[in-house]
């Protein structure tokens, strides 16, 4: 176990050395600021790497994780990292990613009781809800949870717009856009669900605030 944990050091070290022999004056520009264009909501999956998946480099990409990549308006973590994201970094685009093979969504779908994580999985059962007329005609349960994650990616797309945070931007004619995307674990390929919001008319009138 110890060797094992010592091997990201070793990593480390072996990382920082490639980078410097590409740019010496990789880390010292690195140091001094972001400025990335994208946030990435996306699920805490250890086999979903943003920057990895995107082929982007550090800098490029403000990222946020959480089981199933949520857009739960109570949780201040999440709201926290999307104000600093669009007020202060000026992102242009969110991007939501879920991904096939979703454990959060695969045990959302059921009804073991897991511990602390059932409130969180409760969120994710409300969507189940809202399709579920769709869900259930689906026979194949493995379609049925790559369906199941679609319209999850698909909700939480117009969650973000349901935000003031995003709605006081696009008031501010602050070019952003909320994409909603999925990533194929068994390929390797992202699908663009091509369900974007843009401006207040996306959403339904009772959730439009006013200034």
């Amino acid at each position: 176990m110890e060797k094992s944990y010592n091997r990201l050091l070793k990593n480390n070290k072996e990382w920082v050395l490639k980078q410097l022999s590409i740019d010496p004056q990789y880390f010292e520009n690195l140091a001094k600021g972001q400025t990335p264009e994208y946030l990435w909501i996306g699920c805490s999956d250890s086999r979903v790497p943003a920057n990895e998946i995107t082929g982007t480099k550090p800098g490029e990409i403000f990222v946020h994780r959480n089981i199933a990549n949520m857009v739960v308006h109570s949780d201040m973590n999440m709201l926290s990292v999307l104000s600093y994201a669009v007020e202060v970094l000026k992102v242009k685009h969110i991007i939501v990613c879920g991904h096939y093979s979703c454990g959060g969504v695969l045990a959302a779908m059921g009804n073991k009781q897991y511990g602390l994580i059932d409130n969180w999985l409760r969120h994710i059962k409300d969507v189940y809800r809202m399709y579920h007329t769709e869900l259930d005609a689906i026979e194949n349960e493995v379609q049925r949870a790559r369906r199941f994650v679609e319209v999850n990616v698909m909700e939480q797309v117009l969650d973000l717009g349901k935000t003031t945070i995003v709605q006081n931007a696009w008031r501010n004619n602050q070019p952003l856009h909320v994409h909603g995307w999925v990533y194929d674990i068994h390929d390797g390929i992202i699908k663009d669900l091509d369900v974007t919001c843009r401006e207040l008319e996306d959403l339904h009138t009772i959730y439009q605030f006013d200034i």
